[in-house]
């Protein structure tokens, strides 16, 4: 089984994560696979608008932290950096150097690709879930979709792509991560985080109705709209931003592991999700 399908629906990409059984947690092998995809969908000139979807109940409930297929520990060819490869490294110098790599290096080079983009989400969108979401243009979620950022339960002040504070109101970032509860779709959208809700059958429906109308526009014109916005979002702070705090997630990487079971303080899939639920 291929961890990322591509498939072209006329002038649309459709670039679905394939990981159901582990709701599309977010292994190397398909964090380089959706790199390769993006990539494609960039070079066809067919193409207008990409689709970024996951299969099964899920979009994406984040990093895998231990599903049997977790594949960390294995060398990749690195694209979005100039960073050594971390495997055979110890200690800091390793996890900054994967993780400027597959986290904060692609979403942040899938953020410029000049084609727009929209995040069809459903289900759980946790995590590092909300960064392959928040990179895209546009979201357009199910009723039953819902959003959350717990790792401040690890210590971390937020996944690698901070882009919390320019998603959605500052003060309701803060609550989204000193909670870590789950966030609706209905409250996304009424707190400008998502574009759309809409039910859980119309979902493909609705999205790529969207990516038509999109698709109609001329490219060239998309992908200067598309720049004009983001450089309006970079001169607002989203870079340095981004830079700053992935700085605070070393540290608290470091913390933990001076202090804790490992870098994610003992946490695991598991653990963080009977805290999410309560039990």
């Amino acid at each position: 089984m291929t961890v990322v399908n591509y498939e072209r629906r006329g002038p649309t990409a459709l670039v679905t994560m394939n990981r159901p059984d582990y709701r599309n947690a977010q292994n190397s092998a398909m964090t380089y696979a959706l790199d390769e995809a993006l990539y494609r969908a960039a070079a066809d000139d067919e193409v207008k608008v990409i689709v970024l979807a996951g299969a099964g109940e899920h979009f994406s409930a984040g990093h895998d932290i231990g599903t049997p297929e977790r594949d960390a520990h294995l060398s990749f060819e690195r694209r979005a950096g100039l960073w050594w490869d971390h495997v055979g490294k110890d200690g800091a110098e390793s996890r900054l150097a994967r993780e400027s790599e597959v986290y904060l290096g692609m979403c942040r080079r899938w953020r410029e690709l000049p084609k727009p983009t929209i995040a069809m989400v459903q289900g759980a969108c946790i995590a590092g879930g909300l960064m392959l979401a928040w990179v895209c243009d546009l979201i357009v979620a199910a009723d039953d979709a819902f959003f959350a950022d717990p790792v401040v339960r690890m210590g971390i002040p937020g996944v690698e792509y901070f882009a919390h504070p320019w998603a959605m109101p500052p003060r309701i970032a803060k609550e989204f991560l000193f909670t870590g509860d789950r966030m609706p779709a209905r409250r996304a959208y009424e707190v400008g985080m998502i574009n759309q809700v809409v039910p859980r059958a119309e979902l493909a429906a609705r999205t790529f109705a969207l990516a038509g109308r999109i698709a109609a526009m001329p490219r060239l014109g998309l992908a200067l709209a598309k720049k004009a916005v983001n450089q309006a979002e970079d001169l607002q702070g989203l870079h340095a931003g981004l830079d700053s705090v992935f700085g605070l997630h070393h540290l608290a990487h470091a913390h933990n592991a001076e202090t804790a079971a490992d870098p994610l303080a003992g946490m695991d899939a598991r653990s963080m999700k009977a805290a999410a639920d309560g039990s």
